[in-house]
């Protein structure tokens, strides 16, 4: 009883220090502070939007992070380096045949899939009964053989696509829309537009595989129980080969919706990686849901932080928020205490 009252109280002061340190550099009468916010509120309300529609394809990215780890309880570190895969092959459908990177998604996913099957079934299979730390290093150095393969075949030189359209009036159906738009002070982007409905989209899809299925019903009670799944009849191994196909595919998904407004070079997933581990465990490590909310959350934060930092130290909210999360919910904010 000692020892919680004494970490209650560490994490009492720990916040009465973070709320009084922020007080003091802000620095700000009342006066003040509501000149800044009315002087910024365009800028406040554009960091809001572009952080929910970023939000969307990171919920996608961190969905297959947590599914994996759920089922198969392994920390899957090559989860970037698979994603910067997609984003090479998007990259090379458009350059080479011109397919356009959202229908490419038909391709780089069912692609993806294959590559996580055979990932799981002849590196993570055979060291599945390993010490949790060995299955970290060998996601590792998966990811570094990965990254250092695609330096080889493509060069360090980061690639990037340019659509012909999502600029001025662009036909969507029996409607003809100006881009980009421009609603209540903040300008939306055609790609991150699409991005993030069809992140949410395929997220809705990948929920309701999970809930409403005989294939969903399994991945969940391997989950939950592998012992007493197997009893049941589960095919636990093939069920791993799936999931971990599944979490691989919306890397795949993710890589096809982002390469409209990012680049591609050997290591870009890397900043998707480490967004998604924090995402997971702000969310709370195997949920779904939180996987969703966490994305939201960093999203938003990512973007704010832009308003009140440089440019350069945008992921330091990010950090702040995971640490304080850390600190008075260590399970995540949708995780369950054991």
């Amino acid at each position: 009883m000692a020892v919680i009252l004494q970490s209650r109280r560490r994490k009492i002061i720990f916040a009465a220090g973070a709320v009084l340190l922020l007080a003091i550099l802000l620095g700000l009468n009342a006066d003040q502070a509501s000149e800044w916010f009315e002087q910024n509120d365009p800028v406040l309300r554009q960091a809001l939007v572009t952080g929910i529609l970023i939000g969307g394809v990171f919920a996608l990215v961190a969905m297959g992070l947590t599914l994996i780890f759920g089922v198969l309880d392994i920390i899957n570190f090559a989860h970037g380096a698979l994603m910067t895969v997609g984003m090479y092959i998007t990259f090379v459908l458009f350059d080479n045949y011109g397919i356009d990177p959202y229908i490419s998604i038909l391709i780089t996913v069912p692609a993806l899939f294959l590559i996580g099957v055979v990932v799981q079934r002849v590196i993570i299979r055979p060291a599945s009964n390993a010490p949790p730390h060995n299955l970290l290093l060998l996601t590792l150095g998966l990811a570094l053989l990965l990254q250092n393969a695609m330096l080889v075949i493509f060069s360090g030189t980061p690639r990037s696509i340019r659509l012909d359209y999502g600029r001025g009036e662009t036909p969507i159906g029996p409607f003809i829309i100006d881009f980009p738009l421009h609603l209540f002070g903040t300008t939306i982007t055609l790609n991150k537009l699409i991005a993030f409905i069809m992140a949410m989209v395929l997220a809705a899809g990948l929920y309701i595989l999970l809930q409403k299925t005989d294939l969903g019903k399994a991945i969940r009670a391997s989950a939950q129980d592998k012992e007493g799944a197997a009893l049941v009849g589960v095919d636990i191994q093939r069920i791993g080969l799936i999931t971990f196909g599944i979490g691989v595919a919306c890397v795949g998904a993710a890589a096809s919706l982002v390469l409209p407004f990012f680049f591609v070079d050997p290591v870009a997933g890397n900043t998707f990686n480490i967004t998604a581990f924090v995402i997971v465990v702000l969310g709370g490590l195997g949920s779904i849901p939180g996987a969703l909310l966490g994305a939201f959350i960093v999203g938003i934060t990512q973007e704010m932080g832009v308003v009140f930092m440089p440019s350069s130290t945008k992921l330091l909210g990010v950090f702040i928020v995971f640490i304080l999360v850390l600190l008075f919910r260590p399970q995540g904010l949708m995780g369950k205490k054991e």
